[in-house]
């Protein structure tokens, strides 16, 4: 086995957090639904919408009876809500082309709506066992600071850092998957964006960024998501207020939300375009 395995392995199993789609009886559906849940939003806040979906929507099969509307409104705050679209969407390929069972092939779980190279790996390796490589934010800047002494990994994932995931992946499925799942909770506690706390890593002897004095990163700028003023924020407010009406709103409740009438109306639009709202004659609604 690499050099790192071990010591990370065995922090795993002492400082991992105890998450519902992590413990042994999680059904697969859990682990899918966790993962559209975590893109781009921390733990804290998946919880409790997580436990509240699988509750409602237990199986696929459950969710693809209801109207694709009451996944939008169940997803509450978590932000991005084409997730809940894209999410129902999965839920009736499944039901339609797998029997309601999340599909174990890759391949197939790549044919899901929703479900790009990341998700497929994740659910392949958490809801399987199998053995993939899981890159995300947080695997890539352990990766990034242990092997290649950089702060932060590029913006975009390169063939470099795959093949390093890779040659950095154990042989046997269990521990593979045990491992992606290990370097995750490693850059999520740990080796964190900022403030890490070097001083706790299991693997601070190996790290080349830390022997290196923690050099600040000197690469292209990174991405930072704004939220205040943009259409994102007008879309989220227009969505709470169809989120939580009985039915259909007039268009006249829907002007209050926002006094940019122009931003207003390119925002509401584009949920138009998503899908994530229908409009019948001057009112709205969720799907």
């Amino acid at each position: 086995m690499n050099e790192l395995h071990s010591p990370v392995l065995d922090w795993y199993d002492e400082a991992a957090r105890d998450l519902p789609w992590r413990r042994p009886e999680a059904s697969a559906w859990s682990v899918m639904v966790s993962e559209f849940m975590l893109q781009q939003t921390p733990v804290n806040r998946v919880l409790p919408v997580h436990a509240a979906w699988l509750e409602r929507w237990p199986t696929p099969a459950a969710l693809a009876e209801e109207e694709a509307g009451e996944a939008v409104r169940a997803w509450g705050r978590l932000g991005y809500p084409r997730r809940a679209l894209r999410l129902h969407a999965a839920a009736t390929a499944i039901v339609e082309l797998h029997g309601g069972e999340v599909p174990r092939d890759r391949d197939d779980l790549l044919a899901l709506p929703g479900v790009g190279d990341y998700t497929s790996a994740a659910i392949a390796s958490f809801a399987f066992g199998q053995r993939h490589i899981v890159l995300d934010t947080n695997v890539r800047r352990v990766f990034a600071r242990v092997m290649d002494a950089t702060e932060f990994p590029p913006n975009s994932v390169r063939r470099a850092e795959r093949d390093l995931a890779t040659s950095l992946l154990p042989d046997d499925e269990p521990t593979a998957a045990t491992w992606s799942v290990a370097v995750m909770e490693l850059g999520a506690l740990v080796c964190t964006a900022n403030n890490p706390t070097c001083g706790i890593c299991p693997v601070s002897d190996r790290c080349a960024w830390l022997a290196a004095g923690r050099p600040a990163y000197d690469g292209p700028p990174r991405k930072v998501q704004t939220y205040a003023g943009t259409d994102r924020q007008v879309r989220g407010r227009l969505l709470a207020v169809l989120r939580d009406a009985p039915g259909e709103v007039p268009k006249a409740r829907l002007d209050q939300v926002w006094h940019e009438p122009v931003q207003r109306e390119r925002a509401l639009q584009s949920m138009l375009d998503d899908g994530l709202v229908v409009r019948r004659g001057d009112h709205y609604a969720l799907p």
